[in-house]
């Protein structure tokens, strides 16, 4: 049987979610990926098929806009749909055509249909179709609404092939007054109607959507994956070479650490081959225990002192226009190690004039009088990375506190330092707590952002829940740019200190272009 792949997005912006779909279509025309199905909820809006426009309002757009409603013209068929939390979304991303789909669009439009309408059924609601009125209706009132539209494929011997987006909107609870804004799908003598409104009680939206998901399985006869179980396009280069063994041989003669080596990061051939390194101060034993890195917990060695003159003539001699600098948690130490990051600092200054430098710095437990160290010597970036989404730092990384994170880069950005940091996915997250992290990091004023994909380092370390499809990076690149971040790396590979050169100088780039502009 055909696979379908489920990708559970939670409450995600409609223009988010829009995105999401376009870039799903088009990695699907050129077989990126296979056939998948985004559920969503959606913050109120007012969606817009080829068929409607102002005409279907019953508001202006400024006093829906002043309750908090947007407004999105589409390409999808139809005219005015209401969405917005308490409805189930479905969008499928389905190739027509294709063997696992070899049924024209009205086929498809019945499938879809049939899915919320055996849905329903398994919730006691007998649903049905109307003639020349798409959607599902209880009686005379709407309670599904159905929207697709289909990306063109090469079409061959006179047949046609498509990808499907746009798709379903299934009425559980919503507040059904909103649709009172418009003529829903232009039918001003037709009602609108919810499964709660029907029943008579609560609804739970999880049973719902597992019932949905059996439904549409039937319907479309596919089975289901939830995310992506396996990644072929992880691949890495092998750290291999003359100059990666060079820089073996002068890690030893300094006595360095590097985060490559120790976190065991899949980029270090990439790196190491093209002559660059993240360095990690005070040792190569870390006081926390998180539970996604590779780093050797324990009771660390006292600092060493001459350290940061090693780090900067190692710096020095490879040559390094932009060093990263980074370091275990040291809660066994007064400051945390903030001083021994300033002097590394001021070590790579003094012997390695015009070398952009940036840190990659723990939280100091929350001591301010430690971050201001680490400020008061003026890096070029200070990146703290917050890793994971609130939910999940009890059991990943219960030492850390999300809110001081953000303090951490609160602080940071009023002091005036460029600020960064980094998240890895694939931990057991929701779409919708990736976005909202990249919001609050909006908020407190960071610059630059970095994502990537968790991969389980040692098998005592936390499991990977999901792989985050390259498409889905891209996506996300895309928020954050449009959310307003200056230079955000985003894929598989992407870490925190990932071509963090490349990603300064896009910072910088933009600052210029932006002072220009203005």
């Amino acid at each position: 049987m055909n696979k379908v792949t489920v990708l559970k997005l939670g409450t995600v912006d409609y223009r988010c979610a829009l995105r999401l779909q376009e870039r799903c279509v088009e990695a699907r025309q050129q077989e990126a990926v296979g056939d998948l199905l985004l559920l969503v909820q959606h913050p109120p809006v007012i969606t817009f098929g080829r068929g409607g426009g102002a005409e279907d309002l019953r508001l202006s757009e400024a006093a829906l806009h002043r309750l908090g409603v947007d407004l999105v013209q589409t390409d999808r068929g139809g005219r005015a749909t209401y969405h917005g939390p308490g409805q189930l979304v479905a969008y499928p991303i389905l190739k027509l055509g294709s063997p696992a789909h070899p049924y024209d669009p009205h086929a498809y439009l019945w499938r879809l249909e049939e899915s919320a309408i055996t849905c329903l059924s398994r919730f006691g609601i007998a649903a049905g179709r109307q003639e020349r009125h798409p959607g599902v209706w209880v009686g005379e009132d709407k309670i599904a609404a159905v929207g697709i539209a289909l990306a063109p494929a090469a079409a061959s011997g006179g047949s046609w092939r498509g990808v499907t987006y746009h798709g379903m909107a299934l009425n559980v609870d919503p507040l059904l007054a909103h649709f009172q804004f418009i003529t829903p799908c232009g039918l001003a003598d037709k009602g609108v109607t919810s499964m709660t409104q029907v029943l008579n009680r609560p609804v739970d939206m999880a049973a719902v959507e597992t019932a949905y998901l059996e439904a549409f399985a039937q319907a479309f006869q596919v089975t289901l994956e939830f995310g992506f179980q396996q990644a072929p396009w992880l691949t890495a280069r092998a750290p291999l070479g003359e100059r990666v063994e060079q820089l073996e041989g002068l890690f030893q003669d300094l006595r360095l650490h590097t985060v490559c080596e120790e976190a065991l990061c899949p980029n270090i051939g990439e790196c190491w081959g093209g002559g660059t390194a993240t360095f990690m101060l005070l040792g190569d034993i870390c006081t926390r225990y998180c539970r996604f890195c590779a780093v050797t917990p324990g009771r660390p060695l006292p600092p060493d002192p001459l350290e940061p003159h090693r780090l900067a003539e190692a710096v020095a001699r490879m040559g390094l226009r932009h060093v990263v600098i980074t370091a275990v948690a040291r809660d066994d130490w007064p400051d945390g190690g903030a001083a021994h990051f300033a002097a590394t600092i001021a070590a790579v200054r003094q012997r390695c004039p015009g070398v952009t430098i940036e840190v990659l710095i723990p939280d100091f437990g929350g001591s301010v009088a430690a971050l201001q160290r680490i400020i008061a010597a003026r890096p070029d970036v200070l990146n703290h990375n917050i890793e994971t989404v609130p939910g999940l730092y009890p059991t990943i990384q219960p030492r850390k506190d999300y809110r001081r994170a953000l303090g951490v880069l609160a602080w940071a950005r009023r002091a005036g330092l460029t600020t960064k940091a980094g998240l890895i996915l694939g931990m057991g997250e929701t779409r919708r707590e990736v976005i909202q992290v990249m919001k609050d990091l909006r908020r407190v004023g960071c610059e630059l952002l970095t994502l990537g994909q968790y991969l389980q380092p040692t098998s005592r370390n936390w499991p990977v829940a999901e792989y985050i499809h390259p498409v889905e990076f891209a996506w996300y690149r895309e928020v954050g740019l449009a959310l307003g971040f200056q230079a955000v790396a985003a894929g598989p590979l992407v870490r925190s200190s990932y071509q963090a050169g490349e990603l300064l100088a896009q910072r910088l780039l933009a600052h210029s272009e932006a002072i220009t502009a203005g």
